[in-house]
């Protein structure tokens, strides 16, 4: 029996996603995990999907496959509509895939990489730290948006 690895984007804040996608790969010990999104929350699953894979678990994972499709189906006013969705398959680089050199890190920011060559716990502990920091970011990033409109 396989265990699915998925995580559904849609209006929670942006980091709470990518914070659990790192989760499965780390803790979970996924090989494989599915962001899945539809409608206005695809742009945020693509977000997602580069920010997890550039900054957080960077050259240990890669975008595999990317199926784009729509749904059918009856809103409250009884009205067929149909939305488009977005899967983006992440999966866990093998050893043997490993590139031989990293990328330069951007100096310009912080690096929010992982390791999952560690223990779960220690690996846990890492990811909160990182997310509690993004997510300090993220909040100072919408307050700067906000006073310049």
């Amino acid at each position: 029996m396989t265990e699915d690895h998925a995580i559904f984007v849609g209006g929670k804040p942006f980091m709470n996603y990518v914070t659990a996608v790192v989760m499965q790969f780390t803790t979970k010990g996924a090989n494989q995990v599915v962001v899945r999104s539809r409608g206005k929350f695809i742009s945020r699953a693509v977000d997602v999907a580069e920010v997890v894979k550039s900054r957080f678990l960077r050259d240990q994972i890669e975008v595999g496959e990317i199926k784009m499709d729509s749904e059918e189906f009856k809103n409250k006013e009884g009205r067929i509509v149909r939305v488009s969705t977005l899967d983006i398959n992440l999966s866990r680089i093998t050893k043997e895939a490993k590139p031989a050199e990293p990328a330069p890190a951007d100096k310009s920011e912080p690096s929010l990489a992982i390791s999952l060559d560690k223990p779960k716990e220690e690996i846990a502990t890492e990811v909160e730290a990182v997310s509690e920091e993004a997510a300090e970011v993220e909040e100072a990033e919408e307050t700067e948006e906000s006073a310049e409109e």
